[in-house]
């Protein structure tokens, strides 16, 4: 079995396109971006796939068109928390995942200071989102492709990302506790009859970095153990209170 991800053929619409490659390139796009579950929601953006047709729109603004509309913000934002929609918009707007902490931090800054637009715009108006799609390709989940400028971390969190979960765009949840940590991400092999490695199962050690004020400023370090399913939450709220988290570890 081959443990490195096979990066799709990319998608463009050419000049001259007949309205079958247009279905083409606009079903592609719906489904990097929303997920294949749209394919059976029946719910498109009319008026965008029309503006695309005559040419008033390029696939990077129909791209954004979908990725700024009410049932992206929906199914990928509302009932979220900001790790995991930023998480969302780096594969299904960049083809990858985030590679570290200062990554997640600058979108939770843009989001905070400019807005649920502007954020999305600053991986579409991106020098990354040029290089690697340009006007007419679709975004793809690019693996074994190299990307200058990413770590070799990247790859193995675009790997993580996108094994197991292409059918639906669901958001790998372990890649959370890893970025947060500054943690490498480990290439496991899925389970016997499964599509995808599951933690489920398994507890995590948060050790924590908290700052004490007073007549003198110390640094004291507590952990919390939690098992899979609360892991997301708890680093949301360590967060919250202004500690630093210092490692995340898989409790024996």
């Amino acid at each position: 079995m081959a443990l490195w991800l096979e990066s799709s053929a990319p998608t463009e619409l050419r000049p001259n396109a007949t309205e079958d490659d247009l279905q083409v390139v606009i079903r592609a796009v719906y489904k990097q971006v929303l997920g294949n579950r749209h394919m059976l929601d029946g719910q498109g953006l009319s008026s965008a796939e029309s503006m695309l047709r005559d040419g008033d729109i390029t696939v990077r603004g129909f791209v954004r068109a979908v990725a700024t509309s009410d049932l992206y913000r929906a199914r990928f934002f509302e009932n979220s928390f900001s790790y995991r929609s930023i998480e969302a918009n780096f594969q299904n707007l960049l083809g990858r995942a985030p590679q570290d902490q200062s990554e997640i931090a600058e979108h939770v800054a843009t989001y905070n200071t400019q807005g649920y637009d502007a954020d999305i715009d600053s991986y579409i108006d991106s020098d990354e989102y040029e290089s690697a799609f340009g006007e007419n390709i679709v975004p793809f989940i690019r693996g074994n492709v190299s990307q200058s400028g990413l770590k070799n971390v990247a790859f193995n969190r675009t790997f993580s990302l996108d094994r197991g979960y292409a059918a639906s765009n669901a958001i790998n949840k372990s890649l959370v506790g890893d970025i947060a940590g500054n943690l490498g991400t480990k290439i496991k092999t899925p389970a016997a009859g499964s599509g995808a490695y599951s933690n489920t199962g398994k507890r995590f050690r948060i050790t924590v970095s908290k700052a004490n004020f007073g007549a003198r400023v110390t640094q004291s370090n507590y952990s919390i153990d939690v098992g899979f399913a609360q892991l997301s939450k708890r680093i949301q709220n360590v967060q919250r209170s202004g500690a630093k988290i210092v490692s995340i570890s898989e409790v024996a």
